[in-house]
């Protein structure tokens, strides 16, 4: 497992504006309430049993891994990271997300996006 400290990281201001390559690993009601639209959705818990869908993604660059602050998008990048792929941890998660002004989408009727 890769440590912390050389876990491959990102700011979301950093982050190619189009074409960027997310996976939310945040629980199904976190991700209703709002995502990045274009992401790829698996919740932490279920990432080991459900990698196979990440087939579908394009292989050409980095996974970005996303979460609501942070933790548990960098557990899953370093697991990632483990078994092959080229995963990067996006730091401050959706929180951070938010506040750069990047596009959001919500799965709730007449609602706004947010983040939980």
């Amino acid at each position: 497992m890769v440590s912390p400290a050389e876990l491959p990281t990102a700011e979301v201001r950093d982050l190619p504006k189009d074409d960027v390559t997310l996976l939310d690993v945040r629980e199904d009601d976190e991700w209703a309430a709002g995502h990045a639209p274009g992401a790829k959705h698996i919740p932490l818990g279920e990432l080991p049993t459900r990698v196979n869908e990440l087939a579908e993604l394009p292989d050409d660059q980095p996974l970005y891994v996303i979460c609501r602050s942070g933790g548990r998008s960098a557990r899953a990048a370093a697991w990632l990271n483990a078994t092959g792929w080229d995963a990067v941890n996006v730091a401050g998660g959706m929180g951070s997300w938010a506040n750069e002004g990047r596009p959001m989408t919500t799965d709730l009727p007449n609602a706004t996006p947010e983040v939980l």
